[in-house]
């Protein structure tokens, strides 16, 4: 079977073409879980798997958390995706990709720079407290698209002070809080300029840090310019894995959010039969 291989800001992915592959739908879970494995498999974040477009759309994507669970969309994958259209003859230089939450138009910057709308917010709850071990954490709680994707943003202005085991510790019991009925990604957010901000996102599904979060960012641009401390025109998100853009509307409300950042590609070759024969 063929695969692709790309990340976006350290983000990485699988992406499969089941317009060709032809793979049966119930096997995408424990593909995912095969695929993305960093010992016995390719090493990913997620598996995305390029599908018919159901509606208008060029083509549609769904995508798989490495513990094979569906999830609702992925930011950066969906720009990883955007280029892999773009280059494989599925879309112009605007692409139009259906996902789970729903309809995502991406357009080609230049050669490795791709800009994606990210799903309006459906919930946004700025203040959404909670405890974790005592501690009284206040978190602002935003979902992207319907249904949405569930992101808590943290202001924790020492973050990137705290040993690793101890922030991820947080991160993990956040992320299960039952404040958060589908569970959340948890982002941990400082400002680091007018416009510009330093975070880490613990993604669920992940079930650990990664090195940037493509929809994070535009939680993270959502939830602070609601809050009054980013201007919300232009947000810098500077991630582990690189920096991100992100611009938005907040005349009648969030909306039309675009996250911009770089796109690679890692390699493209076959995978063998004996890593999939259990899948």
């Amino acid at each position: 079977m063929r695969i692709t291989k790309m990340h976006g800001a350290g983000n990485d992915f699988v992406i499969v073409n089941n317009l060709t592959a032809q793979i049966p739908p119930e096997r995408f879970p424990l593909l995912s879980k095969k695929l993305c494995a960093p010992h016995t498999g390719v090493g990913a974040d997620g598996m995305m798997v390029v599908v018919p477009a159901e509606k208008d759309g060029d083509f549609g994507m769904r995508f798989y958390n490495k513990d094979g669970s569906l999830g609702e969309m992925c930011g950066n994958g969906a720009r990883c995706i955007c280029r892999y259209g773009f280059e494989n003859g599925l879309a112009g230089e605007t692409q139009r990709v259906e996902t789970t939450a729903g309809l995502v138009v991406g357009e080609r910057v230049d050669a490795r720079r791709y800009r994606v709308r990210l799903n309006d917010p459906s919930v946004i709850d700025l203040h959404r407290r909670l405890q974790i071990d005592g501690e009284d954490y206040d978190c602002a709680y935003v979902e992207l698209g319907d249904p949405g994707i569930p992101h808590a943003v943290i202001q924790l202005p020492e973050w990137d002070t705290w040993d690793t085991d101890r922030l991820r510790a947080l991160g993990r019991k956040l992320r299960y809080a039952p404040v958060f009925p589908r569970g959340a990604n948890v982002s941990f957010v400082k400002a680091s300029g007018t416009d510009a901000v330093k975070a880490v996102t613990y993604e669920r599904g992940v079930e650990d840090f990664t090195l940037a979060c493509g929809t994070g960012c535009g939680s993270i641009a959502a939830a602070l310019t609601l809050l009054g401390l980013v201007p919300g025109r232009e947000v810098s998100v500077s991630m582990p894995g690189g920096l991100l853009s992100v611009t938005l509307s907040n005349d009648v409300g969030i909306r039309d959010i675009f996250l911009t950042g770089p796109t690679c590609l890692v390699f493209e070759g076959e995978v063998s039969e004996e890593l999939l024969e259990e899948a």
